[in-house]
């Protein structure tokens, strides 16, 4: 059966400058500082290990149009890896590297291919098996509004077809509309996989055939928080499989500490350490953002230290000198509601009525169908229980509360 192996990742922004984390203690931001070529290597490991034919690219390689040579040099030094195991690149280039920029340039091996700034089409030939086409292009400037994707055409006398492409998914993405395209668009193309990049979120748009952008390898702020990686891809005649691999060095994350049952500083504080020791990981480094849910609003001298940045010294102070270092670098917290309900009806007829709803409401699976209907989520859902549903309901009416109360 004729199979092909390859990695798909994008986005390395390979020396990002971490922008405002200067704040940092010296060798977190160091570390930061290295993290997208340490996401490099941990790409580069993984393709030597897993033994991939190919590793495709999927644009802005490079943070910056200045390309600094020493981003240049740990790529090339890393392409260099993958030559001396045979391994082949293809990359593009997208919106943060594109082709118009003016900068010294050195030399890659010859394992590497770049595609240049029209549509074109690279060959991969496995030694006594499949032929596979790959399809993309380089960003010509940084300011790619045009729909490239109508130049993308399926040249025949492959086994394999996949098309690389850096651009902006429409209708869902926050992201500069870069090359926009649609998902019918690649899919009319009946190519076996689409490489993407430019969204630094991991998505699945399609399984048949998989449509993905593998997210960047490496979070550069707060908003870039979670798991990041990059794709093991199979293809077979019978199908596709993928894996997904952590490349990150430093991730960002988030975690929300209940505070109702809290009754004491102490009380707060081995709650914060508790959630921090959780999201260690070994050998990598964590920047952490904690929130405390509904605390009790007589808890005046918790509330004092949160303010005033004493609780978050005393979380760092442990952190600076671990190289699994999990950093809070923001604490906040919310109150506990005290509703005395037969006070708001007395003000408004419109307490009365919103209490009266919630008490008769029992369509929670109409508001929550979408959810259920959606391909990735409903695998992850069992049906409710009877106090799972109250729990809901509970909660809803309790964040409807607070906004209508802080307003």
């Amino acid at each position: 059966m004729k199979k092909v192996k390859f990695l798909h990742t994008a986005d390395l922004h390979l020396d990002s400058p971490m922008v405002g984390l200067r704040h940092l203690p010296q060798n977190i931001f160091q570390r930061l500082q290295q993290s997208t070529f340490t996401a490099l290597k941990n790409i580069t490991d993984a393709a030597i290990k897993h033994e991939v034919d190919f590793v495709v690219m999927a644009g802005d390689l490079f943070d910056g149009e200045d390309r600094s040579i020493r981003a240049q040099a740990a790529l090339r030094n890393e392409m260099e890896r993958l030559a001396e195991k045979g391994i082949k690149v293809f990359a593009i280039h997208g919106n943060h590297d594109h082709l118009g920029a003016r900068s010294v340039a050195l030399d890659f091996p010859n394992n590497v291919h770049f595609f240049n700034d029209k549509v074109e089409h690279a060959v991969f030939r496995k030694k006594d098996g499949p032929v596979v086409h790959l399809y993309g292009f380089s960003y010509p400037e940084r300011h790619v509004m045009e729909r490239w994707i109508l130049q993308y055409e399926k040249v025949e006398g492959a086994d394999f077809h996949i098309g690389l492409l850096h651009g902006h998914f429409e209708g869902v993405s926050e992201h500069g509309k870069y090359a926009p395209f649609t998902l019918s668009e690649l899919l009319d193309k009946d190519f076996d996989y689409w490489a993407l990049g430019h969204i630094h979120k991991r998505s699945i748009l399609s399984q048949q055939p998989y449509v993905i952008y593998p997210g960047n390898p490496q979070g550069r702020n707060r908003k870039e928080h979670g798991d990041k990686g990059a794709y093991i891809v199979t293809l077979t005649e019978a199908g596709s499989e993928l894996s997904f691999f952590e490349t990150a060095d430093v991730f960002w994350d988030e975690t929300v500490i209940d505070g109702k049952k809290a009754s004491s500083f102490n009380e707060v504080y081995e709650s914060c350490l508790a959630a921090i020791d959780e999201k260690r990981k070994d050998g990598r480094g964590t920047l952490l953002a904690i929130r405390i849910d509904q605390l009790h609003p007589d808890l005046t001298d918790v509330k004092e230290k949160l303010d005033n940045g004493e609780l978050l010294e005393l979380l760092q102070e442990t952190e600076k000198a671990e190289a699994s270092f999990v950093w809070t670098h923001r604490i906040e917290y919310t109150d506990n509601l005290v509703v005395d309900r037969g006070e708001l009806i007395k003000q408004s007829d419109f307490y009365e009525e919103l209490f009266s709803t919630i008490e008769q409401y029992d369509d929670i699976h109409s508001a929550l169908s979408p959810l259920f209907q959606h391909s990735q989520a409903r695998r992850h859902l069992g049906m409710l229980s009877e106090q799972e549903k109250e729990e809901l309901v509970a909660d809803a009416e309790e964040i409807v509360l607070q906004l209508l109360l802080k307003n």
